[in-house]
């Protein structure tokens, strides 16, 4: 189902529970916040903790922080080809399998932690680059229309939702 809404702009319900995490602050801000507080929580976990799974078939933490440089470089993608009127319709991303063949528990924690920081500094940019009428322009992915600006907004909800995860199931 489609939301619309006038400050995030038009996005799928799938990505609510995301959106609602990060919905009243303002998005260049907290892109920001994120990049300090994300670095920070990272560099926290004691080196012999980043391969931990929190139960059976569930991500390491390494896979975690993999999984989410993977989904803002596709999330951002998707925001520029938005903003840019891009007509074609996106492919969904299958996170499992992105997961299975990154390779994250053979890399260096600090190695992941870097790589954020720089796909992050990388998505501010890209955003303090749009316009406010590229921030309203509107895409497809598959079946669903999304704006640049709920993009934005999507990917500052996906890594709260994850960072959250980090602290209540693998830290806690």
């Amino acid at each position: 189902m489609e939301v619309q809404n006038s400050k995030i702009g038009i996005y799928t319900s799938h990505f609510s529970d995301y959106i609602k995490l990060v919905e009243n602050e303002d998005l260049k801000t907290v892109l920001e916040n994120q990049m300090k507080e994300s670095s920070e929580l990272f560099k926290s976990v004691p080196k012999e903790k980043l391969l931990y799974r929190y139960a059976e078939n569930k991500w390491s933490i390494k896979e975690v922080i993999q999984h989410l440089i993977d989904t803002e470089r596709i999330f951002s993608y998707r925001a520029l080809a938005f903003s840019r009127g891009d007509i074609n319709i996106l492919p969904m991303m299958d996170e499992n399998s992105y997961a299975k063949n990154s390779n994250a528990d053979r890399r260096e924690g600090n190695e992941l932690i870097d790589e954020f920081t720089a796909v992050r500094k990388s998505t501010i940019s890209l955003f303090n680059s749009f316009s406010p009428e590229q921030l309203k322009g509107v895409g497809k992915v598959s079946d669903y229309r999304m704006s640049s600006n709920a993009m934005g907004y999507t990917i500052a909800g996906h890594l709260a939702h994850h960072l959250n995860i980090i602290r209540e199931r693998y830290l806690n």
